[in-house]
């Protein structure tokens, strides 16, 4: 892939706190256009990594470009061309939600009306036209993330880093929130998105980075990452759990891993052969006149594919 093609270079990048390694020997590229997913449990590294992509840090060792430019010999032009919301809402409370779009789009030197026009469009794609002249204070949760991405968005960035933009809101502003980002995507911004919630990165992300103790443990694809993991999952619904670990016992040589009961009595199978493993596991419990109430096969989620390569959930 040419660079002229890739929107974010990251090589080899470690950065330390006297004896704590918080990154270490991380290398990656995001292609231009498309979303990269760093997934990870708190104090992974994912937002010193961002931080260090934002130029609010230098690396200790490696090399990071952005847009083209180093972030450490040319950082102002990196920040002409990125834009940045945080996991806590960078807006003043205390000025109305147009107040502070037109204050940020002063700072990114764009003329008094060129600011005002701005400030207007963005309040109305974030369907927040109706609180223009509200202070913040009165702003829900979902709404100053709101805000505080529109504000990541007054420059019309080349390259957009969300640091857990979701955190925190409830299901329906999460929705609301990833509608606006896969518009932003489909009008060519490349999105670099952190984030905890595994069904966040398998709907938004092209490609998928997962970090733990500063180290990338896996990548790819959505189905590469689930593909990795090998094979599928298969659960059973018994009618009566009362007979579940006798279940257990009778399918415990079923797939490639024991059968487990989880806390509500379901059966969960890793399976590599999918049709094979599904017709013996109902062919054994018919047998044992075991009967049941429903079957699912599914591939595995990411959450439990960092579970298996990490030993921590996401």
């Amino acid at each position: 892939m040419s660079n002229q093609s890739i929107a974010i270079s990251v090589r080899g990048i470690r950065k330390t706190y006297k004896d704590f390694v918080a990154v270490d020997s991380v290398s990656f590229d995001v292609p231009k256009g498309t979303v990269l997913g760093l997934l990870g449990p708190n104090g992974a590294g994912k937002t010193t990594i961002v931080r260090m992509m934002t130029t609010l840090l230098q690396p200790d060792a490696g090399t990071i470009t952005v847009a083209g430019y180093d972030v450490v010999t040319a950082p102002n032009e990196v920040r002409k061309r990125i834009g940045l919301a945080g996991q806590y809402a960078a807006v003043d409370e205390n000025l109305t939600g147009y107040e502070n779009l037109e204050m940020i789009g002063r700072l990114h030197r764009l003329s008094a009306k060129d600011a005002k026009a701005k400030a207007h469009e963005l309040l109305e794609q974030f369907q927040l036209a109706d609180a223009t002249n509200k202070t913040l204070k009165t702003y829900s949760g979902g709404m100053r993330r709101r805000l505080d991405l529109a504000a990541s968005l007054v420059g019309d960035p080349e390259v957009l880093f969300l640091d857990e933009p979701t955190t925190g809101l409830d299901p329906k502003s999460r929705l609301d929130l990833w509608h606006i980002l896969e518009g932003l995507v489909a009008k060519g911004t490349t999105l670099l998105l952190t984030t905890q919630y595994l069904e966040e990165a398998d709907r938004l992300a092209d490609r998928i980075i997962m970090i733990d103790h500063g180290r990338v443990v896996a990548e790819g694809t959505t189905d590469e990452l689930k593909a990795q993991r090998g094979g599928d999952v298969l659960e059973l619904h018994l009618e009566d759990i009362s007979r579940v670990q006798e279940a257990v016992t009778l399918l415990a040589d079923i797939g490639k891993e024991a059968a487990r009961a989880d806390e509500n009595g379901m059966l969960i199978i890793p399976v590599t052969h999918r049709t094979q493993s599904l017709l013996e596991a109902v062919r054994r419990l018919d047998s044992a006149n075991i009967a049941l109430a429903d079957v699912t096969l599914r591939r595995p989620t990411l959450d439990e594919i960092f579970l298996e390569l990490t030993g921590n959930r996401a």
